[in-house]
């Protein structure tokens, strides 16, 4: 990372220097991927054990997990690490459970009552990565919320590891969440299988969960299917923006910039400081930190698609972070609590110097699947009502519907259509009829 004096940029040369690494889909990707998907659409479990067997290397006998294996798994976690996860799974709790919707009900004109109610979904899949990082924080992140919401069927996928199980953190923390329906497949042929259904896997009406480029690619694809499944929220690499003034912990900062630089060579890292010094001091803490990292090399590849801007004031900090609408976006800064009000577009915030992207990752409470590439724009983070759906209802009585009759015939002649005015009038006036 170099420091850029952002005040001494072109517009072009802000724009170019904050763009984001180009996202990995690609006419092969995507044509691959469809292929993928036929194929488990048109043969189901056996396209899944010869995918399982070619892509993972690993022969199933079977493709569900045992749900009493599920539970030993649980059974088996030594106390520091059960510890953690019900810590974890308690204040994701706490903060989801406080998201409930209320029903909501007004009359509109006497004889008019409108309501709406809200319903789980009925049928939800999740996506859990395996890999060199598997993911028991996102089983939480997903598990816990739809525990809440009572969704009827809950379904989670994994890729098996080399011996052929899943990761038993990940099973571990699935029975932490009640869930028992567990199946050892993984990649674009498990967001298929979810989406479609097969012999063994049920058919979901709506997919969770983050992935590779092969996962993300096969979401918006299923998503855009007739006969597919509505997903979470597009989705990119892992990326976070850290505001710093003069007064900020170059240390932290550096820490909290490597946190997400770790994630993937594709990630991308921030930092915007008030201050030449602190910026300086920040990277001087990157390259002090980085050799320590198990996952080093990743970072670093990381940290070259990174920026570093030194700005003017701190108008002009929030002003490029809502531009880039970051996924993560820290601000150690003095009163942040009252520079956040001026916010529009960000993922999920973190004010002051003890609240690391870590804490919002694993326990605080608030959810880690988040609106990546922007999309924070337009997109919120997942929350309980991610895992619900609202219905409207209504109810008129015959002097209700007289009174807004006039005005329903009215519209739909503007509009030529003639059997919506009639629907009233039969109503209204049979006579007419």
């Amino acid at each position: 990372m170099r420091i850029h004096t952002w005040h001494q940029l072109t517009r072009d040369e802000q724009r170019l220097l904050l763009k984001r690494p180009a996202s990995s889909s690609s006419a092969d990707l995507q044509s691959r991927t469809r292929d993928i998907l036929h194929d488990v659409r048109e043969r189901g479990d056996p396209a899944l054990f010869e995918m399982t067997a070619r892509f993972d290397k690993v022969d199933l006998e079977n493709l569900r997990v045992p749900p009493p294996k599920v539970q030993e798994a649980l059974e088996r976690l030594d106390k520091a690490t059960r510890q953690a996860l019900e810590t974890a799974r308690d204040n994701i709790e706490r903060f989801h459970r406080q998201q409930l919707p209320r029903r909501i009900e007004v009359p509109t004109l006497p004889g008019i009552r409108c309501f709406r109610e809200t319903r789980p979904i009925e049928r939800v899949g999740f996506y859990i990565p395996g890999g060199s990082a598997p993911l028991p924080s996102t089983v939480l992140m997903l598990g816990v919320p739809s525990l809440i919401a009572e969704n009827p069927v809950r379904v989670l996928c994994s890729p098996p590891q080399p011996h052929g199980e899943i990761d038993s953190i990940v099973l571990a923390t699935a029975a932490l969440c009640g869930i028992d329906q567990v199946y050892r497949v993984g990649g674009a042929q498990a967001i298929g299988a979810m989406a479609f259904g097969t012999r063994t896997i049920p058919k979901v009406d709506k997919i969770f969960g983050p992935g590779n480029a092969w996962v993300t690619e096969a979401k918006q694809q299923v998503a855009a299917h007739p006969e597919g499944a509505a997903i979470d929220m597009p989705a990119g690499p892992s990326e976070v923006l850290v505001i710093a003034d003069d007064d900020a912990n170059p240390l932290f900062v550096a820490a909290d910039l490597l946190s997400q630089a770790e994630h993937g060579p594709d990630s991308q890292v921030i930092l915007i400081s008030t201050s030449e010094r602190m910026a300086t001091a920040c990277l001087a803490a990157i390259d002090r930190l980085l050799p320590r990292l198990p996952r080093r090399d990743t970072a670093a590849e990381a940290l070259a698609n990174s920026r570093c801007f030194v700005v003017k004031d701190m108008e002009t900090a929030l002003q490029i972070s809502d531009d880039y609408a970051p996924e993560h976006l820290i601000l150690q800064i003095n009163e942040p609590e009252v520079w956040a009000r001026r916010l529009r577009n960000a993922g999920s915030v973190f004010l002051g110097a003890y609240s690391p992207e870590s804490a919002g990752d694993y326990a605080s409470g608030t959810n880690h699947v988040l609106p990546t590439y922007g999309h924070a724009r337009a997109w919120s983070g997942l929350s309980l009502e991610s895992f619900l759906k609202q219905i409207s209802f209504q109810h008129l009585s015959r002097e209700g519907l007289a009174a807004i009759g006039p005005a329903v015939e009215h519209l739909a002649r503007l509009e030529g259509l003639e059997a919506h005015r009639l629907a009233v009038s039969v109503r209204l006036r049979p006579e007419d009829a």
